[in-house]
């Protein structure tokens, strides 16, 4: 498991078009972004304590969180994805499901995941039994992606963060989100081994300092 450095600043509409601007002058935008950008909804899960949320927001230094996710309202390629986080470093594993798949883990039907040969799938069911891990809570954001290739980087800066309050059916376009909030525009930039000089002055912006911003802790705001 390769473990990358993380870092999350929140910054304004001006930063954003700053960024903008210098990014497009170094590095390349996402291969599968769309006019620059692309749509994501995740479903989160947590257990009835709230061990996801409560952890983040207490700052625990090791945890975990899984959630469902497709891109651009495309439900033919969902992912099942778990991020892990060790201080300041992350980790993601990742597992495709179908359509039908996705609806019955939303719907909390897991029997059919133990004899899958997915570890991630396995897992999941695992824990849906054990800790009784259930879906949550819906999120959407627009997501503007850029990558260079030197050290692996990826920066992308997230928006229009919008919560499902407590509706789980992710796969019902028609299923009504809100705004989670005054959330702030989200830069991350993500790496392996180093961060090139040429991207780190890119996204210096006077002011900013790392933060620990989650867009599911976010989106739980109303409950």
């Amino acid at each position: 498991m390769t473990y990358r450095h993380e870092w999350k600043h929140e910054i304004d509409l001006s930063d954003m078009i700053a960024l903008r601007h210098r990014l497009q002058a170094v590095a390349q935008s996402d291969a599968h972004a769309l006019d620059g950008t692309y749509k994501i909804r995740s479903l989160y899960f947590d257990n009835l304590s709230d061990k996801a949320l409560r952890e983040k927001l207490d700052g625990v230094n090791r945890r975990e969180k899984f959630r469902i996710r497709y891109y651009n309202n495309d439900t033919s390629l969902i992912h099942l994805e778990k991020k892990s986080k060790y201080g300041g470093l992350g980790t993601k594993e990742s597992a495709v499901l179908t359509a039908e798949e996705a609806q019955w883990i939303a719907d909390g039907k897991s029997a059919w995941m133990a004899d899958r040969p997915e570890p991630l799938i396995r897992e999941l069911h695992y824990k849906m039994t054990t800790q009784r891990l259930r879906p949550k809570t819906i999120v959407d954001y627009t997501r503007e992606p850029y990558i260079f290739e030197a050290g692996n980087v990826r920066i992308t800066m997230d928006y229009d963060i919008r919560t499902g309050l407590l509706c789980t059916d992710f796969l019902n376009p028609g299923c009504v989100t809100i705004p989670a909030g005054n959330a702030p525009i989200i830069l991350e930039v993500k790496w392996d081994a180093y961060l090139p000089d040429i991207i780190k002055d890119a996204v210096q912006l006077n002011g900013r300092r790392p933060c620990a911003f989650s867009k599911y802790a976010a989106c739980r705001i109303y409950g």
